[in-house]
């Protein structure tokens, strides 16, 4: 993977000069751009993949991550501007898809862009408030042992201590940065919203995804993938298909 030496928000998993779009791609809590690292391999050549890297993981883990969502947009938004000199499209999985979802609402209001189509994965529309107790404020434990229900954490990282030291700060943000997220009503989206639900995620239902379609005042569509929340990665090459289709049909 490629990182950018002046925008460190940024990693390019095989950089493309001379695509003619960006897939810019928000990953879910306590993960890193790594996880779109290989994407480049199934979707459309002339499409340049730009994984978002937050503070604190992988090359960033050194700095503070955020815990609340509006100073990471003003921030974010900063930074991705330069990079959108050309078509683009959001993609995000769980807080990814909250914050691609807020990016795209700031980029509109301040820079009058808006991306060819908003992916949504695996995140309930935002105006469903999320009623579970708060993970962020259990004592270690207790949040290590919801972690390990969710099954997105490396096993062999939680049953090592030097390596959960190191994660676990990302991982606490991430879930607070999730659960004091506050919806604002705002001007309704004008671009295509496309959501990805997996069939057996008993959280983010295929319901509670259909709702996205009231923050778009253009298309919309649900693509049901077979799988609980972490879809993307069991059934990785269904959503990178249906992607590539999605991409190549804008």
């Amino acid at each position: 993977m490629r990182y950018l030496k002046s925008n460190a928000w940024c990693v390019l998993s095989r950089a493309n000069p001379g695509a003619a779009t960006r897939l810019v791609c928000f990953p879910y809590g306590g993960a890193g751009a790594s996880i779109f690292g290989m994407w480049h391999r199934w979707l459309p050549e002339d499409v340049e993949i730009c994984g978002i890297q937050l503070p604190g993981r992988q090359n960033r883990i050194l700095e503070s991550p955020f815990t609340r969502i509006p100073p990471l947009v003003m921030e974010l938004g900063a930074a991705l501007v330069p990079l959108l000199d050309r078509p683009f499209y959001f993609f995000g999985h769980s807080m990814g898809a909250i914050l691609s979802f807020e990016m795209t609402r700031w980029l509109h209001r301040n820079r009058d862009l808006m991306p060819k189509s908003l992916f949504v994965s695996g995140r309930r529309a935002p105006q469903i408030p999320d009623t579970d107790p708060p993970l962020h404020m259990m004592n270690e434990e207790d949040f290590l042992a919801e972690i390990n229900k969710l099954h997105a954490t490396p096993k062999e990282v939680l049953a090592d201590p030097a390596l959960l030291r190191l994660v676990l700060p990302a991982l606490r943000a991430d879930a607070e940065l999730c659960e004091t997220y506050e919806y604002v009503s705002d001007a309704t989206l004008s671009c295509p919203i496309v959501a990805f639900g997996g069939t057996d995620d008993d959280e983010e239902t295929l319901e509670r995804m259909k709702a996205w379609h009231s923050q778009t005042s253009g298309p919309f569509s649900l693509h049901a993938i077979q799988g609980d929340h972490f879809f993307i990665h069991s059934n990785e090459q269904q959503v990178l298909a249906l992607l590539r289709t999605e991409l190549r049909r804008r």
